[in-house]
């Protein structure tokens, strides 16, 4: 069993993730910046399997065994930057898309290092460094008797660190985990989390990724 922390934990997607890591049979702490908020939303996160969900402030989510980033991409690197000698030799997995609303769809914003990844890596040395959790609806992810069935595309460049997460998201129910590779590939992964959730507001669904051809975990 695995502890995880998810900094920034209290919205929809961090919601979702803490639930099916929990019922995968891992403890996961939600994180914010206010550790009422993070109590009070775990609270309402109640779990089948042998894992638990309780609430704290980021600095003490950030202490965990793993710990997912899921703020909104703006604040993301001043919040990773501030948490740097925590997150000293974790494992620490990026969630965070850098998006922006035109009309009815939704488009990639590129920050100076290329993506969110690489942003967050160079804002916390010494951590190893993971994308995740990039094309999952987070009302889907959520409810644990939606039916989703999903593919979870993997990148970074420590081989342990993947292998890793790889290991936690093939717990997690619905879930699969497929490495794709480097963190070379972060740009093409989050940008394509606008295409995911631009057809999900114009046909009005909560789609996901599947990939065929790859037989059983």
């Amino acid at each position: 069993m695995t502890t995880v922390g998810i900094v920034g934990g209290t919205g929809p997607a961090g919601q979702g993730v803490a639930r099916r890591l929990a019922a995968g049979g891992h403890d996961v702490v939600l994180g914010s910046r206010e550790a009422s908020r993070a109590a009070e939303v775990a609270a309402t996160l109640t779990v089948p399997g042998g894992g638990t969900i309780s609430g704290s402030e980021n600095e003490e989510a950030a202490r965990a065994d793993v710990v997912v980033i899921a703020t909104p991409w703006d604040s993301a690197v001043a919040t990773v930057r501030a948490l740097r000698e925590v997150l000293q030799g974790k494992v620490v997995i990026s969630m965070v898309n850098a998006l922006q609303r035109e009309g009815k769809e939704l488009v990639p914003l590129y920050p100076p290092r290329g993506s969110m990844a690489a942003q967050i890596e160079a804002a916390s040395p010494g951590a190893f460094v993971v994308g995740a959790f990039h094309h999952l609806p987070a009302a889907e992810m959520g409810d644990l008797d939606s039916g989703l069935e999903a593919d979870v595309v993997l990148f970074g460049d420590d081989s342990d660190a993947l292998s890793r997460v790889n290991s936690l998201v093939n717990d997690m129910p619905g879930l699969r985990g497929v490495i794709a590779g480097s963190m070379s590939l972060a740009a093409p992964v989050e940008s394509f989390t606008a295409v995911c959730i631009s057809i999900n507001i114009r046909h009005k669904v909560h789609s996901y990724v599947k990939l065929a051809g790859l037989g059983e975990p």
